[in-house]
């Protein structure tokens, strides 16, 4: 029988499968739905890709929190009080967490927001010239020239005059062309109210030429919070669905399998899980021990801003290898600011740091299950910022221990059909 025909069962008619020789059939009525389904799943996910922000959160949530949540189920509690302990102790600590460290963290990003164009005004003017003429001087080239004088200040309004009569007028800063009657137009000081009256004078005139820019800020601003509002509560209760029922989600998707491969379904439900337990949980803990490390040792060198530093560290740990590269950054300027040894102190801990993560966390904290090789993760990163953005470099790594977990699951079963090996792959 070819490969293209059909079987026949015990009346002689088509039993409408695809029959391989020597095999038995699998190709079935079944197995085009499944197939048609999950095209159209695919289909209609991109089409809604817009509003997947919330069902993906409330995925990671609910895969960081299941664990939890078994375990107070074991100690006897129902599963949906373990559930609003777990949302109430993680959120309770959010709070605490704000309300301890969140005013002094708003302080100095406002104080460092405010000094930000002063420091690279000072890097540019007195460190980078200094640099230079050091490096001028080890590598025996002449010293920079001198500026022997200063460009005169720019006027605030420039006519120049053309042959055929015609005027060029260079309106600079300072100043504002008003029409006025006649098609003429009068030139003005930009702000001569606020020169004659005080601030309360400064800021209704503001208004009174701003009021509809002002109204539209105000409304997008009170949209962009109540809808910041929604997605988080939509989140929460969605994670909350998916943990009280993600034992009938998983016999859902195991019901799908024939009852001969569900051995084979179990065996891929708990690969994957090894491979995410320790991308996703292993790296939230490893970005709580980086951002508590990095708060220790910046506040023992005495680098300014050193808590909203920490955070951006602790944050900027969620992407690998860049996150970490990107965060160093602003922390090695800002210690140049203070001192070119604080800088080089900065710089140290962060390598040390960054190497008891590598020797240490890594191993113990995400184990040998993940098996990521760097080469993939730089490229994936790469991809999936390219992509989707920040979103895509978030969940570009997850994406791909799952993608491994599925290529060798399929390629030990693969093997096991044409009796390569019967054991399972690393």
């Amino acid at each position: 029988m070819s490969d293209d025909e059909t079987t026949e069962d015990k009346t002689g008619e088509p039993s409408g499968r695809l029959s391989l020789p020597g095999r038995p059939s699998r190709v079935s009525r079944r197995h085009w739905l499944l197939a048609l389904t999950a095209v159209g799943t695919v289909v209609v996910l991109f089409a809604a890709r817009e509003i997947l922000l919330p069902f993906i959160l409330a995925l990671v949530l609910a895969y960081v929190f299941t664990p939890a949540v078994v375990w107070l189920e074991k100690k006897r509690i129902p599963r949906w009080v373990a559930i609003l302990s777990i949302y109430a102790i993680t959120l309770g600590s959010m709070y605490g967490f704000i309300r301890v460290t969140g005013p002094r963290m708003v302080a100095e990003a406002r104080i460092f927001a405010q000094e930000l164009p002063k420091q690279f005004k000072k890097f540019e003017e007195e460190m980078l010239p200094s640099l230079e003429a050091r490096f001028r001087k080890l590598t025996g080239g002449a010293p920079a020239p001198k500026d022997v004088e200063q460009d005169e200040p720019r006027p605030a309004v420039r006519v120049t005059p053309h042959d055929d009569g015609t005027l060029d007028v260079d309106i600079g800063s300072g100043v504002v062309v008003r029409p006025i009657d006649d098609g003429a137009y009068k030139i003005e000081p930009a702000d001569p109210i606020g020169k004659k009256k005080g601030g309360l004078a400064k800021a209704v005139a503001y208004v009174e030429k701003n009021y509809v820019e002002l109204v539209r800020g105000g409304v997008a601003l009170v949209a962009g919070v109540a809808r910041s509002i929604f997605l988080f509560f939509m989140t929460l209760m969605l994670a909350a669905y998916l943990m009280i029922t993600h034992e009938k989600i998983i016999a859902f998707f195991r019901g799908l399998v024939r009852p001969t491969a569900r051995r084979d379904f179990d065996r891929l439900v708990t690969r994957i899980d090894d491979g995410l337990s320790g991308v996703v949980r292993g790296q939230l803990l490893i970005c709580l021990v980086n951002g508590v490390l990095t708060a220790v040792g910046f506040a023992i060198i005495g680098v300014k801003y050193w808590p909203v530093l920490a955070l951006v560290a602790a944050i900027g740990s969620l992407i690998p290898i860049f996150g970490s590269i990107i965060t160093a950054v602003p922390a090695v300027a800002i210690g140049l600011t203070q001192s070119l040894t604080i800088a080089l102190l900065v710089l140290g801990w962060i390598l040390f740091i960054h190497q008891v993560e590598a020797n240490y966390l890594n191993p113990k904290i995400i184990g040998t299950s993940a098996h990521l090789h760097p080469v993939l993760v730089v490229f994936v990163l790469l991809a999936g910022e390219h992509w989707f953005h920040a979103a895509g470099a978030l969940l570009a790594v997850p994406c791909l221990s799952v993608a491994r977990s599925l290529f060798l699951h399929f390629r030990e079963v693969a093997d096991r059909d044409e009796g390569w090996s019967s054991e399972p792959a690393d």
